[in-house]
C-alpha cells in the first residue's frame, strides 16, 4: 500500500515563507492603513496552515473544538471533544470502520474515564513548556533527588518492532495513570510523531529532544546502568529492611535525581522487584522515572497488590485494559489514515464478512515455508471461517473478503489461488509485502500501522502466534483472534523448515488481551517463586506463549 507523503514539510515551508514576506511588509515605510486587513488574512492563514497540518509540531494547537460529535465518534466518552476534526481524522473517524463489532458491554467504565480526564488536566498543567517541567528539568540537571516540583515524570522508552513499542507506550501510559506522573515518550528518528498524532489536548507527550533534555543517548539505558532499580539494590543504594520495606540507605539525602527500570525481556531478578509494593512506595517519591521495555506490562501490572483495587474499578472488563487504552492513546496521522480509509473502502467495504489472516514468520529463510501455508490453510477450513472450495463453489459464492498481511507475497498468492477467482464475493488483498522487517524505518512503520488498523476492522482474525503486530490489531477491533502456534526465532532454522502442521492448527484466544511474554515469577509476599498464571483467575498463561501471562475473562 502506498501511503501518502507527509505533508509536514511542505507545510512548514509554507509557513515560513509566509512570515517572511509579513516580516519584510512590516519593514516597508508609508504602507496606507488599509495594508493591515491584508496581513492579517496572511498571518491567519499562515496559522491555519501549521495548525492543520498533520505532523506539525504545533498540531497540539486547536481551532475551535466540534459541537456536534456523537457518543459512538467519542467512543462512550473515552476520548475528549476537545480536538478539531481536521487536526486528526482518525481520533472521530475510528467508530465508523468497526460499526459492525459496536458491543455495548464493552463501555469504558465512567471511573475509568474519570482518570482520563483528571490525567489531560496532569499532562496539561506539568507537561513540557510549563513552570513545573522547567523546574523538574532543572532538579534533573541539578543532580539532586528531592523534587523541585509536586509534578513527577515518566520516560517511556521503547524499541524493536512497532507492535513492540505500541504495548510499551500502553503499558508505560496505564503506570503513569495508576502513579499520577506525566508521560513523556522518547522519540526515535521522529518515529512517534510521524505515527501518531498528540492523544491529550492542549500539549504534548513527546519528550522535547536535544538540549533542552539533559538525558541523551536514552535507549543505551540497558541492564548495566547503574541508575537502575535492580543495580541499585545489588549495590545497596537501596535497602530492604526485615519488614520488606524499601529504602534509600542513606535515608534519602543522596538519592539519585532519576531512577531507570529496565524492564525488557532479559531483566533479572533485582530488576523484576518493580512488581513489588514496597519497591512501589519507594518509586513513588523519585520525580523522575525512566521505564525502558520492548512489552506489554499490563498484566504484571495487575498482580501488583497496591494497584489491584483501582485497576479493578478502572476496567470491570479486566480483559478489556488494552482495548480502551488503544483506542484512547493512539490515533494514526491523517496521511496514514487515508491510505487506512482509502484501502478499505477500495478492497473491503460492502461485503457482509471480513476475514484477516495475518502471517509472521519469525525465521529469517530465504523461501516460504509450505507447512505455514498448510497451518493457514488447515485453521480457517477447521474453525469455518472460510468455505470449502468444491466444484459449485464459483455458484455458490461466500459473501466474503479475504485480508492477508505478510511481509511474503507468497502466502496470499497461494492463497488467492485458492479462494479467487470469484470463490469469495469480495476477492483476496494484501496492501503490501516488504520482504523483511525493518527497524527504525519510518515508512515501513507508516504501512505497518495502515495494516494494523485494517486487520482491526475485520470480523474475524487470524493471528501468528507471539506476534505484537496481531496483538495489537486484535486488542484495537476487540477481536477475539484464533491463534496460529509459531515457532520462536531463536529455533533452529532446519527444525522450522522440517516441522508438520500442530495439531489443533489454530486456537481461540480466551481473551482480546495481548500477552505478557517476560512477566516475574516471583511473589514479593511468600518470598519465593510461584505459578503466576493461578495468583488471580483473571490472570492465566497465554495460549501461544506458555511462559508468558494475559488478562482474560474470569468465567472464560
Amino acid at each position: 500500500m502506498d501511503i501518502e507523503r507527509s505533508s509536514s514539510d511542505a507545510a512548514r515551508d509554507s509557513s515560513q515563507a509566509g512570515l517572511e514576506t509579513v516580516e519584510r511588509r512590516r519593514r516597508l515605510p508609508g504602507r496606507p492603513k488599509s495594508f493591515v486587513p491584508a496581513v492579517c488574512v496572511l498571518a491567519a492563514t499562515v496559522l491555519a496552515v501549521v495548525v492543520f497540518s498533520a505532523d506539525s509540531p504545533w498540531s497540539f494547537v486547536q481551532d475551535a473544538p466540534p459541537s456536534d460529535l456523537t457518543a459512538d465518534q467519542l467512543l462512550d466518552g473515552l476520548l475528549t471533544a476537545e480536538f478539531s476534526k481536521r487536526s486528526c481524522r482518525s481520533r472521530y473517524e475510528f467508530a465508523s470502520y468497526h460499526e459492525k463489532k459496536k458491543n455495548t458491554s464493552h463501555k469504558p467504565s465512567p471511573y475509568l474515564l474519570g482518570k482520563l480526564r483528571r490525567h489531560e488536566a496532569l499532562q496539561k498543567r506539568c507537561g513540557p513548556g510549563t513552570a513545573p517541567y522547567r523546574a523538574a528539568v532543572w532538579q534533573l540537571k541539578s543532580g539532586k533527588g528531592a523534587a523541585a516540583t509536586d509534578c513527577r515524570y515518566l520516560v517511556s522508552i521503547s524499541y524493536r518492532g512497532l507492535g513492540n513499542r505500541m504495548l510499551a507506550t500502553a503499558s508505560a501510559f496505564l503506570y503513569a495513570v495508576l502513579t499520577d506522573r506525566v508521560l513523556l515518550v522518547h522519540q526515535y528518528k521522529h518515529d512517534v510523531s510521524a505515527l501518531f498524532c498528540e492523544p491529550f489536548p492542549g500539549t504534548t507527550w513527546l519528550l522535547p529532544s536535544g538540549w533542552s533534555f539533559p538525558l541523551g543517548h536514552l535507549r543505551d539505558y540497558g541492564i548495566g546502568s547503574k541508575e537502575s532499580l535492580g543495580n541499585m539494590l545489588k549495590a545497596n543504594v537501596i535497602s530492604v529492611g526485615a519488614d520488606g520495606n524499601a529504602s534509600w540507605s542513606d535515608g534519602g539525602d543522596h538519592r539519585p535525581p532519576f531512577v531507570y527500570l529496565h524492564l525488557e525481556g532479559g531483566y533479572d531478578f533485582h530488576d523484576k522487584l518493580f512488581y513489588c509494593g514496597e519497591h512501589q512506595r519507594l518509586l513513588h517519591g523519585a520525580p523522575w522515572l525512566l521505564m525502558k521495555t520492548d512489552s506489554y506490562l499490563v498484566p504484571g501490572l495487575f498482580l501488583v497488590p497496591s494497584f489491584q483495587d483501582e485497576l479493578g474499578k478502572m476496567f470491570p472488563e479486566k480483559d478489556m485494559a488494552f482495548y480502551h487504552l488503544g483506542r484512547y492513546l493512539f490515533h494514526p496521522v491523517n496521511d496514514v489514515w487515508r491510505a487506512v480509509t482509502s484501502y478499505y473502502r477500495t478492497n473491503l467495504a460492502g461485503v457482509g464478512q471480513r476475514v484477516g489472516i495475518q502471517i509472521r514468520v519469525f525465521q529469517k529463510k530465504p523461501t516460504p515455508l509450505q507447512y505455514i501455508l498448510d497451518q493457514v490453510l488447515s485453521c480457517v477450513r477447521r474453525e469455518k471461517l472460510l468455505p470449502e472450495i468444491t466444484s459449485s463453489s464459483m455458484i455458490n459464492a461466500s459473501d466474503q473478503v479475504i485480508l492477508v498481511t505478510s511481509l511474503s507475497a507468497w502466502y496470499y498468492e497461494r492463497i488467492r489461488e485458492e479462494y479467487g477467482g470469484g470463490r469469495i464475493t469480495g476477492g483476496v488483498h494484501q496492501p503490501s509485502h516488504e520482504g523483511r522487517q525493518k527497524w527504525g524505518d519510518t515508512s515501513h512503520d507508516r504501512r505497518a500501522l495502515s495494516e494494523m488498523y485494517l486487520l482491526s476492522t475485520c470480523d474475524m482474525l487470524v493471528t501468528t502466534g507471539f506476534s505484537t503486530f496481531g496483538y495489537v490489531a486484535q486488542g484495537l477491533g476487540g477481536i477475539r483472534p484464533w491463534i496460529m502456534p509459531s515457532t520462536p526465532i531463536w529455533s533452529e532454522p532446519d527444525m522450522a523448515e522440517t516441522k508438520e502442521v500442530p495439531e489443533p492448527p489454530c486456537v481461540r484466544a480466551m481473551s482480546v488481551e495481548p500477552c505478557f511474554h517476560s512477566p516475574s515469577y516471583y511473589d514479593c509476599t511468600a518470598r519465593r517463586d510461584v505459578d503466576v498464571g493461578k495468583v488471580v483467575p483473571y490472570v492465566r498463561h497465554c495460549e501461544d506463549v506458555s511462559w508468558g501471562i494475559k488478562i482474560a475473562n474470569q468465567s472464560s
